[in-house]
């Protein structure tokens, strides 16, 4: 990396800052991420040798037939969703500051809020966060300046990674606590509720949770309301096709990833945070809301009704440090939504329950595999193995095949399992080959 500033420049941002040096400034990185070395080639290349030999590296990529889900999913996506979002006017805009100028960006972030409160059955929605573990994080912690309490009670089966991001939020914050709402056949045993909720501020809860399996929300939000908690409700938005929304069972945050709809796997990101809440909370929002308005001749405008963000408002005053939203990622969700319709996502929801359902089966009349749980489970299940799950899994990456991700690291309490995820984009000649590829791992 060519940096321009020379010895005696260094040294005096150093000492100005009161660091010794460069590398006390990043000490908290590790030092294997900080300085790694390559292995490049030392002869220079012109562009059709280097050319060629990208294309050499590349064929070593094993593309598996995969398996995996835990929060980020293979889906098809309609081809007009990538033909919008490479449009020139969106895929090069910058944040719509401006509203003579941003009519376009500003009415699809408009259409994106207005679709993801239909989605979760919520009254305001924001312009998006970073990622689902983000929505999750700032709707916790909304929960927490509303109710002044400092109790965080969440259930186990919501994502870890979402509970370690909420964790960076209060980590030098000793006075927080976190109560975890114990398993029983893989959800949220409801009956320790009451004496968990005593003085919390909220009650966290992800359905389909991360083990595939629906939470029975059905008085969840009456329990957290008796203790003066609030309910934050984390739900894949394909899933609300054919389950309860958040809104119907009383959450007062909803949140989401929203990489289902309409945006690839793309090595993790970016992604998108979906976030909504009741209207008595929209102050306590993160980020930025687009509105509809009219000009002074009447016309129908679209401008930034609220931003709670400390670009804007004094830091101690604002709700949320995240000063950007997602747009494009929004505008693809948007377009995606938009294809299918109402119709068109309850149909996408039963294709995921269908495939899901029918590896289920082929997969445990295997000889020595089982399901680990019996309750209702949405486009992903838990699959108790015989032998080593991870052992089983490398086995079968061999020939091509990625059989799901092993539990035991993230749930030991639940033995040599495998967590088994089929989406609309896998088809019955998929799944044979998936149940052959367990058999022979086995």
């Amino acid at each position: 990396m060519y940096v321009p500033h020379t010895e005696k420049d260094k040294e005096e941002m150093l000492k100005a800052i009161g660091a010794a040096s460069l590398e006390d400034l990043v000490k908290q990185v590790p030092s294997k991420f900080l300085w790694p070395e390559f292995d490049l080639p030392r002869e220079s290349l012109d562009e059709s040798q280097a050319a060629a030999r990208l294309t050499e590296l590349s064929k070593k990529n094993c593309r598996p037939l995969s398996f995996l889900g835990a929060g980020a999913y293979e889906r098809y996506t309609p081809a007009a969703v990538k033909a919008i979002t490479s449009r020139t006017e969106f895929l090069t805009a910058y944040t719509p500051y401006q509203p003579e100028a941003s009519q376009g960006t500003l009415q699809a972030i408009y259409e994106f809020q207005s679709t993801v409160c239909a989605l979760y059955g919520m009254d305001c929605a924001n312009a998006s966060m970073y990622d689902g573990a983000s929505s999750f994080a700032e709707a916790v912690r909304a929960a927490v300046r509303i109710t002044g309490r400092r109790k965080i009670v969440y259930a186990a089966g919501v994502h870890p990674q979402y509970m370690d991001t909420l964790r960076t939020y209060f980590a030098h914050s000793p006075e927080y606590t976190y109560a975890k709402v114990p398993m029983k056949d893989g959800v949220m045993d409801k009956a320790a509720l009451p004496a968990l909720l005593e003085g919390a501020a909220c009650l966290a809860v992800q359905t389909p949770n991360f083990l595939g399996l629906i939470e029975d929300m059905d008085g969840v939000a009456d329990a957290a309301k008796k203790a003066g908690a609030l309910l934050v409700a984390a739900a894949d938005p394909v899933s609300l096709g054919v389950l309860k929304t958040p809104g119907e069972y009383g959450a007062d945050f909803a949140v989401g990833e929203g990489q289902s709809l309409g945006l690839p796997l793309a090595y993790g990101g970016p992604y998108l945070g979906l976030f909504s809440c009741k209207k008595e909370h929209v102050r306590q929002m993160p980020g930025r809301i687009c509105g509809m308005t009219k000009d002074k001749d009447g016309k129908r405008g679209f401008v930034l009704t609220l931003q709670a963000r400390e670009q804007h408002i004094r830091r101690d005053k604002a709700a949320s440090n995240i000063c950007s939203n997602e747009a494009l990622c929004a505008l693809a969700a948007t377009v995606y939504t938009a294809l299918l319709g109402p119709e068109g996502m309850r149909e996408l929801a039963e294709a995921n329950m269908g495939a899901a359902a029918h590896a289920a089966g082929r997969l445990s009349s295997i000889k020595g595999c089982s399901l680990k749980f019996k309750g209702p489970f949405f486009n992903e299940f838990v699959l108790a193995v015989p032998g080593s799950a991870a052992a089983m899994r490398e086995r079968a990456l061999g020939q091509g095949v990625d059989i799901g991700l092993p539990l035991a690291p993230l749930y030991p309490e639940l033995g040599e399992t495998l967590l088994v995820c089929a989406t609309e984009a896998r088809t019955e000649a998929d799944i044979a080959r998936l149940e052959k590829a367990v058999k022979e791992a086995i």
